[in-house]
């Protein structure tokens, strides 16, 4: 699409980012500022990128601070207007926002949750468009709306395979097998020992393929990961995760593991977490951007996409004490004095991404699988049941 067609679908089209291309400042060759006050400036093919793709990140909170994101919930009249336009102009059009966390009575503590979400979704229906079918999926570009797709970075919840079936009724669409730690179902990354998926954890993923919730390994432990692409009949997402093979921690995923996520059909977001993208210093966009070559390079391109890990702000515009409780979720993380990567650490990083998938030589329909297309393939095949 170019940019006098983007001009064509009217004003909601360029809501998106923010304003109208043709009447951002001209730069030489073609490349204009989108937003005032930004120094960045981006191509034409980028721009259109962006603006003609359901671009879904498949991990992205609304805020990454605790105390914001829980008033949001309490005082949905807290998210202002203004919050929403920031949502708009970074080009994302659907945010899964799973939150993760262990111990703590995870059954009402996500009943809780997911029915504030739910409260804060109906009373933002004008702007904010609850994901929960392919038919969503499809029409949330052209409704205007900014997609929330619900989720969580933990299956502790499910105390019994029932249970499964009771969060889906609530609008939960993605679930992670485990986070960090050790829960029924298997094991997270963090743990001395992998024993892999339960039988408890059989059944949970048995009654996951059931009703259509896909099941992310992300945090899981290695063992774990291999099991649930062995034991689920449906694809298996790996949301927000790097190559171990670019950078040696135990949070990314194995080569091995990445060719049986991909064989049975599923999608690896890539994220912007500055040591789960390289082992030393500097690390950089470029060093991010060798990810997304490795995937491609490994198991095809279709099996690649977004899962920043982060709000539209990042780890490093916490609060020091919010920051210190990152530190203190497990030695094994290692993060380092900054969390996030500059230049994919900010509300329009979806462009920059876009420039740096152009520069790696990426074609256009590529691009668009990454933006969006090849998640929202494998979300609408594991929700029709």
């Amino acid at each position: 699409m170019s940019i006098r067609q983007a001009q064509s679908l009217g004003r909601r089209a360029f809501l998106t980012v923010g304003v109208a291309v043709a009447t951002a400042p001209f730069f030489n060759r073609n490349r204009y500022r989108l937003f005032a006050g930004q120094q960045a400036s981006y191509s034409r093919r980028a721009i259109d990128l962006v603006l003609s793709t359901t671009v879904v990140d498949m991990l992205s909170a609304l805020s990454l601070s605790g105390s914001t994101y829980r008033r949001y919930l309490r005082n949905p009249d807290t998210f202002t207007a203004a919050e929403f336009q920031r949502l708009r102009d970074s080009g994302i059009s659907v945010f899964h926002i799973g939150f993760g966390g262990d111990g703590g009575d995870q059954y009402v503590s996500m009943l809780r949750e997911f029915g504030l979400l739910n409260g804060f979704l109906a009373h933002h229906h004008a702007n904010l468009m609850r994901i929960d079918s392919p038919a969503a999926l499809d029409g949330v570009k052209a409704s205007g709306k900014i997609g929330i797709l619900l989720g969580r970075q933990n299956a502790a919840h499910f105390r019994n395979v029932d249970d499964v079936e009771l969060f889906h009724s609530l609008g939960q669409r993605v679930s992670q097998l485990t986070y960090n730690s050790r829960n029924l179902i298997g094991n997270g990354f963090a743990e001395r020992r992998d024993d892999g998926i339960s039988d408890f954890g059989v059944g949970v993923i048995s009654r996951m393929n059931e009703v259509g919730m896909a099941i992310d390994v992300s945090h899981c432990g290695d063992r774990t990961t291999l099991d649930a692409f062995e034991l689920s009949v449906r694809p298996v997402l790996v949301t927000h995760a790097n190559c171990r093979a670019l950078a040696d921690h135990p949070r990314c995923k194995t080569d091995e593991a990445i060719r049986r996520m991909a064989a049975r059909g599923g999608v690896m977001g890539i994220t912007g977490v500055r040591n789960f993208v390289k082992n030393s210093e500097p690390t950089t966009i470029e060093d991010m951007l060798d990810h997304y070559d490795h995937v491609r390079r490994l198991v095809g391109v279709q099996h690649v996409g977004l899962g920043s890990d982060i709000d539209l702000d990042g780890n490093d515009d916490l609060t020091p004490e919010e920051q210190q409780s990152l530190r203190n979720l497990s030695p094994l993380y290692g993060f380092r004095a900054k969390f996030d990567i500059e230049g994919v650490d900010h509300p329009k990083r979806v462009f920059d991404l876009t420039a740096g998938l152009i520069r790696r030589g990426y074609s256009d329909a590529d691009i668009r699988l990454v933006l969006g297309d090849n998640f929202r393939r494998v979300l609408k095949e594991i929700w029709r049941v």
